[in-house]
């Protein structure tokens, strides 16, 4: 059977019960929502802090530099031409006939008069023999014409003395006028003669000449270069000299020629150094001067070209005529000069102009970023586009693009020459813009 606990006198009978929950006592501050719900939103803004942070410095601009340079700029300009000796002479024949013998062939060193080949000399001999007659028989008509003259003036002065003794009686005068015709068609009879000797000597020293032609002899000093004749052909010289060697004075001195084209034309002069390799020997640069630049131009396939003459030394004979060289010539030079790429000269930064719009590039939402905008005044100028009137680049200084006003001097295509006072060696100029990355 069950019996009742006692209770203490003046107490409620649920008194221990709340002492024991603890009820009615404070409550520990980190039991507390309020705290809870402050330091999620302490934190919540931290996280957005940073990643507003992080987008601006994601938005910033970055730049590719490279350091001003001091140095050395060469300006060149490329032709190409072909290798010819200095002095190249075509032998030839004037006379036809058959040719009897050939004594030179290619690459022999000759000697000015030395015969290279003859011709059948047969006919030749024949015709001086003929001539040697002729002028024979012309120098003995002289004789008999000068015995005719001789005869006749005796006759004349025969006649005078007989009439000056019969005192004008005999002869008649028609008597005498004959005897001084006769006289005078005999002094026209020698002077004929003598003239017919004159003519006869005449043909002999044309054959004797043509017979001196039938040998071909050299007229320089040189090297063969072509022979175009074999002992046995015939040669027809009727129309036009017909070649039949080819010499080259020295190769020890050379000719380049080249062809500049208009655009380059105006940097080449007389003087300039130049260096050009030919195919044989691809690894070598041989050194050369320009002596000349023609005036007249030369078009082909629409192309306007003119020739330029370049001095070669070849002492060693590894050139040959013919051969084809790409020279490139020496325009101007510069000696320790600030140099800058020519990306540096066509750089305009994106912000140039329009700093308010470069700052808040990226801001505004997607919304913003979808919408289209006006094209900048300030845009960047690609590569391609003109350096002529280019008078300012962009350094970075303090991670901030600064303007530099400049003097642009020769450009290689690839540097540039700088004058500016406010430049200096080191100096990082900005050759692009890269993107930022969202």
């Amino acid at each position: 059977m069950s019996r009742a606990l006692p209770t203490p006198t003046g107490s409620p009978a649920g008194g221990t019960i709340d002492e024991l929950l603890g009820a009615g006592s404070a409550r520990r501050w980190w039991h507390r929502p309020v705290w809870w719900a402050a330091a999620a939103a302490l934190l919540a803004v931290l996280a957005g802090f940073a990643w507003w942070q992080g987008q601006r410095r994601s938005d910033a601009p970055h730049y590719l530099t490279e350091p001003v340079a001091r140095g050395d700029l060469s300006v060149s300009v490329t032709a190409n031409g072909t290798l010819q000796p200095t002095r190249a002479v075509n032998v030839g024949s004037e006379l036809s006939g058959t040719v009897a013998r050939v004594l030179a062939d290619i690459n022999d060193r000759v000697k000015k008069g030395q015969v290279l080949a003859e011709l059948d000399t047969a006919k030749l001999r024949d015709q001086i023999a003929r001539s040697r007659a002729a002028l024979a028989s012309s120098e003995a008509r002289v004789v008999q014409a000068a015995a005719t003259v001789k005869e006749a003036r005796s006759n004349l002065a025969r006649l005078q003395e007989v009439q000056r003794l019969s005192g004008g009686k005999v002869p008649s005068p028609a008597e005498l006028d004959t005897a001084q015709a006769a006289l005078d068609r005999a002094l026209a009879d020698e002077s004929a003669t003598r003239a017919s000797v004159a003519d006869a000597r005449a043909a002999l020293s044309s054959d004797e000449t043509s017979l001196r032609k039938a040998s071909i002899r050299s007229p320089i000093d040189g090297v063969v270069l072509t022979r175009a004749v074999d002992p046995g052909n015939a040669v027809a010289a009727s129309l036009q000299a017909v070649t039949l060697f080819t010499l080259a004075e020295d190769l020890t001195k050379m000719n380049l020629q080249v062809n500049v084209d208009e655009a380059d034309v105006g940097k080449v002069r007389d003087g300039q150094g130049a260096t050009f390799t030919v195919s044989a020997y691809p690894n070598r640069k041989y050194p050369a001067k320009i002596v000349r630049v023609g005036y007249g131009a030369t078009t082909k396939d629409n192309v306007v070209t003119y020739l330029a003459e370049l001095e070669v030394a070849n002492t060693d004979l590894s050139l040959r005529p013919g051969m084809t060289a790409t020279a490139t010539i020496t325009a101007t030079e510069r000696r320790g000069v600030l140099l800058v790429p020519n990306a540096a000269l066509r750089f305009t930064p994106a912000a140039a102009g329009n700093g308010a719009a470069a700052a808040g590039g990226n801001s505004g939402g997607l919304v913003s970023k979808m919408m289209p905008r006006m094209p900048r005044s300030g845009a960047q100028r690609r590569a391609g586009t003109t350096t002529a009137n280019v008078r300012e680049i962009w350094v970075l200084r303090d991670a901030a693009p600064v303007a530099v006003p400049v003097t642009p001097g020769v450009s290689d295509g690839r540097r540039t020459e700088v004058e500016s006072p406010d430049l200096r060696e080191g100096d990082a100029v900005i050759t692009d813009q890269v993107a930022s990355t969202p």
